[in-house]
């Protein structure tokens, strides 16, 4: 699925699993933690995770909270061999979509290189790519049956570009209830009540809906998995952990969660 960033040629891993080189010399090392950088040189991608995000998503993800949300994202991406996951963060969501397809194989592509780390382990069958998802990917064309972007940033002509003629993108983001018990008391961002017919904006004319669907939940979470909620996602940016852990203390444990998200998939317009 892979492609140089520099001038659009497959990539093919070099001996030994050392790296990614295309057929006109470009070459790519694999860090040491196993994920490979595939930016144009002297491009930088939008600031990412940072490591204490990562833990925190880390931890809350591996305790199964959201399971819910991994397999309605299983359910709605269907059978396809190859996969994209864009913004994928750790790789924890497309691990659990690949456990359901034994002969599947995918790409996690994401801005922050501490999430590449923990996404290079998180499947035998996933790479783990940092790259820029607003700039062209390094993707070939037409060569991805399924691309899924969970809360992440979507760049419709590029998924268009890289979907083959029948592959989906399926598109997971909160619902206006998300998360709602939190919002007052720990002073989050709120879901914008405009959120669905943004993101359908966004990918016109290169995508069109073709299935809608969710999931919901209710959790009762200690306090602790309520901060490593609060710290992995864009809320961490707006407050901090002293701010978190002070009003939490306000609350009774364990406190009741609402999970609530809209899944939707698109398929290629033309």
């Amino acid at each position: 699925m892979l492609a140089c960033p520099v001038c659009g040629g497959p990539l093919a891993g070099l001996p030994g699993a050392t790296g990614l080189r295309c057929p006109q010399g470009h070459s790519f090392d694999r860090a040491r933690q196993g994920h490979v950088t595939l930016l144009p040189p002297g491009h930088r991608p939008p600031s990412g995770d940072s490591a204490e995000m990562v833990a925190d998503r880390v931890a809350f993800l591996d305790a199964g909270h959201y399971a819910g949300i991994t397999a309605a994202l299983a359910d709605a991406a269907g059978r396809p061999a190859s996969l994209l996951d864009l913004g994928g963060g750790t790789g924890h969501h497309l691990a659990g979509v690949l456990d359901r397809l034994p002969d599947s194989a995918g790409v996690v592509l994401d801005s922050s290189p501490y999430a590449a780390r923990r996404a290079a382990r998180a499947h035998p069958r996933a790479v783990a790519v940092v790259a820029d998802s607003w700039a062209r990917l390094p993707v070939g064309d037409g060569v991805v049956d399924a691309v899924l972007v969970v809360f992440a940033p979507r760049n419709g002509p590029e998924i268009a570009r890289v979907l083959r003629p029948d592959g989906r993108l399926v598109v997971v983001t909160p619902a206006p209830d998300h998360l709602g018990e939190l919002v007052g008391p720990l002073d989050l961002l709120r879901v914008d009540p405009d959120k669905a017919a943004r993101l359908a904006a966004s990918l016109e004319p290169d995508l069109r809906p073709v299935g809608t669907g969710g999931h919901r939940a209710e959790l009762l979470l200690p306090r602790a998995a309520v901060a490593t909620l609060v710290g992995m996602g864009p809320h961490a940016r707006h407050t901090t952990p002293a701010a978190v852990a002070a009003a939490l203390t306000r609350l009774p444990e364990p406190i009741r969660v609402t999970v609530s998200v809209d899944v939707t998939t698109y398929r290629r317009a033309r």
